[in-house]
């Protein structure tokens, strides 16, 4: 490659063709790897002591992304697992650019021979019986907003569902119909069926009920108080509020950190008996 030439195509190529076209990835994914060049390109700028438009190839090696890792760190603060998702973008665009610049291989090697750093193992944390309990008891059925909230953290509980594939899901995803069932598209657009619950379906009947009974079924499943697909803030917003009332009435709850991811770790076996809310153990 031309030692004057820019970066751009590459950039260019690596995002409209390599990620989304030929990897098929999530735009969330996409959007976490845009955020890691977007900060390596602005560290390597203000090294080089060049504009970002006129950086080339040459510009980076292994001595930069080393320092760009431990910058992210000492300089900005993020943990460990940021930094390596931070370098999991950057191996990945540089595997990119060596496929499409034989000649460049040998630095793009040592870019991507970086390895990632040791984190602290940590204990992942699950719910009880109880404390599932304690967070559906939270909601106030009686109010349009507490119908919607119940059949969401249902939803969440039945399915194991993750937070995108919640905020992806359309209705002609579910079928209320026996049998009960939800589609869901998870990582690598990878769909699955997953039962569903009589109680989960009586909940989402009486949330669709108060929907409005022209939406499509391409409409979303969830929507906010706007009528808009909810969000994954959304989601991690109303988790954790009720998670903080059911603490009043289920002490144990206080002493875990709870979030949607949370409740793909509850106990297994579990089954949701006849009276809404109460959980008891299958045998």
């Amino acid at each position: 490659m031309n030692a004057t030439h820019p970066l751009a195509h590459l950039v260019q190529g690596f995002f409209q063709e390599y990620m989304a076209a030929q990897r098929g990835l999530s735009p969330n994914t996409i959007l976490s790897y845009r955020d890691a060049l977007k900060l390596f390109l602005c560290f390597a700028s203000q090294r080089a002591e060049k504009p970002v438009d006129k950086l080339v190839l040459e510009d980076f090696d292994e001595i930069l992304a080393l320092k760009f890792l431990d910058d992210l760190e000492a300089g900005r603060g993020n943990c460990t697992a940021v930094r390596n998702n931070r370098l999991a973008a950057v191996r990945a665009f540089f595997r990119y650019v060596a496929g499409q610049d034989p000649l460049a291989l040998s630095r793009c090697q040592r870019i991507c021979s970086i390895p990632t750093k040791r984190t602290e193992h940590i204990t992942i944390e699950y719910l009880e019986d109880k404390e599932i309990s304690a967070v559906l008891e939270s909601v106030d059925r009686n109010s349009r907003k507490g119908i919607r909230d119940y059949a969401l953290l249902l939803f969440l509980y039945n399915t194991g569902a993750r937070v995108q594939e919640i905020v992806d899901l359309n209705l002609i995803d579910v079928r209320l119909q026996t049998p009960f069932q939800v589609k869901l598209t998870g990582k690598g657009k990878k769909e699955r069926l997953c039962p569903l619950w009589p109680e989960s379906v009586a909940a989402l009947e009486k949330y669709f009920s108060l929907r409005h009974p022209g939406a499509s079924q391409e409409s979303p499943v969830f929507v906010n108080s706007n009528g808009r697909r909810i969000t994954r803030f959304g989601i991690r917003y109303l988790v954790r509020q009720y998670a903080a009332e059911a603490a009043q009435t289920c002490p144990t709850v206080k002493s875990k950190t709870i979030s949607p991811h949370t409740f793909r770790h509850y106990l297994p076996f579990l089954t949701m008996s006849s009276d809404i809310g109460q959980v008891r153990l299958s045998t």
